[in-house]
């Protein structure tokens, strides 16, 4: 079950301390951004963070880009405080709200959406990803991490074995195993990599890439 101040498996106060715990690769999502970002060759974007959670990356993306100008974004007022202590005295704005109700227009160079869409069912989460563009410039780049379904249910329970098998190493009991894998398809509602990217072409973004994968979670990014 989901905590009650956000759509995680933890609430705000101890999400930090756990989630490394739970998600295989977690630092290696921001480093992927960052280098994405590094290689546009632009040192100061404006850059819109939907679903920011506890501003992790935002803090990264600050120490890469000390002049970046951001805006983070979350349906959670709780894991925006937990932000907004962690990123105290720098200039970021702040919206409480989800990406399916983002009203900016052609306003930024980047939008990333990092572990955020997959709490969506298919009609919300095109919702979301078409408020993404329109908040893009031309030009801009959109990059989502999400947990992904495999394209098969042999292959999925592969994969969620393998995961329990993480989730075990990880100082996880049965019953916490147990929790998360009923969360996924329940409360995290996962799509394949082939519906990521057809989404994304509906939405009508161009050059739509798969910027990284794992047996769990992948990346992608396009442009606007």
């Amino acid at each position: 079950m989901s905590a009650n101040d956000n759509s995680s498996a933890y609430d705000s106060g101890t999400y930090d301390a756990r989630i490394t715990s739970v998600l295989p690769y977690y630092s290696e999502y921001h480093k992927q951004v960052i280098d994405l970002v590094n290689t546009m060759g632009n040192s100061s974007p404006m850059w819109l963070d939907t679903g920011c959670g506890t501003g992790t990356l935002a803090m990264r993306a600050l120490e890469a880009f000390p002049g970046a100008r951001l805006t983070l974004c979350d349906p959670s007022e709780q894991m925006l405080d937990v932000a907004k202590n962690k990123l105290a005295g720098r200039n970021v704005r702040y919206f409480n709200v989800p990406s399916g109700e983002l009203e900016f227009d052609n306003e930024f160079d980047i939008v990333t959406a990092i572990q955020c869409h997959h709490y969506l069912d298919i009609g919300s989460r095109e919702q979301a990803v078409h408020r993404c563009r329109q908040a893009l410039k031309d030009g801009g780049i959109f990059v989502a991490f999400e947990n992904i379904r495999m394209e098969t249910d042999e292959a999925d329970e592969i994969a969620a074995d393998r995961w329990a098998g993480f989730l075990a190493a990880h100082g996880h009991s049965p019953e916490s195993i147990k929790m998360h894998l009923e969360r996924r398809g329940t409360e995290v509602l996962p799509i394949t990599v082939e519906q990521h990217l057809e989404l994304l072409k509906k939405c009508s973004f161009k050059a739509v890439n798969v910027l990284w994968a794992s047996y769990l979670q992948a990346g992608f990014w396009a442009i606007k």
